[in-house]
């Protein structure tokens, strides 16, 4: 009897330790993803052993479809549309967040070095940074 509570004890420990697993892995930031800024919706997906996002949607967007990426700083880009535009990428797997990577802003035409973190299957922390300690994070929710 001793044995089986034992197994029991250590099998109901395994089942709680797996969704805190699950959350902490890095290839839980595949999907879509709602900004606070704009109602922005970047889609982040695999491209070769890094990430990649891509704006699909936004208030600007659907105001305007065919909006540029007017205050980008390199003058020879302001006409890329922003439908579709890669706002991150170059990132590098540390564990479970990925690092060294760039955000870039289509607000300021800047782009920062930057860190996706997954707090939780529905949930990141994007930072971007100018240089550390010059740092700004944002709450990005998944869309369902």
């Amino acid at each position: 009897m001793r044995v089986f509570n034992t197994a029991w004890a250590v099998l109901v420990a395994a089942s709680l330790a797996v969704p805190s697993a699950m959350a902490a892995d890095a290839g839980s930031v595949i999907g879509k993803w709602r900004t606070p800024t704009r109602n922005g919706v970047v889609e982040i997906s695999r491209c070769g052993s890094s990430i990649c996002g891509r704006l699909v949607d936004s208030d600007t967007l659907r105001k305007n479809p065919n909006a540029l990426d007017s205050q980008n700083k390199d003058e020879s880009k302001r006409s890329r549309r922003m439908k579709g535009l890669q706002l991150l990428g170059g990132f590098r797997q540390d564990g479970a967040k990925w690092t060294d990577g760039a955000v870039y802003n289509p607000e300021d035409g800047g782009t920062y070095k930057g860190t996706v973190t997954p707090v939780d299957a529905d949930t990141l922390k994007l930072k971007g940074c100018i240089v550390w300690p010059l740092c700004k994070t944002q709450t990005w929710k998944r869309v369902r």
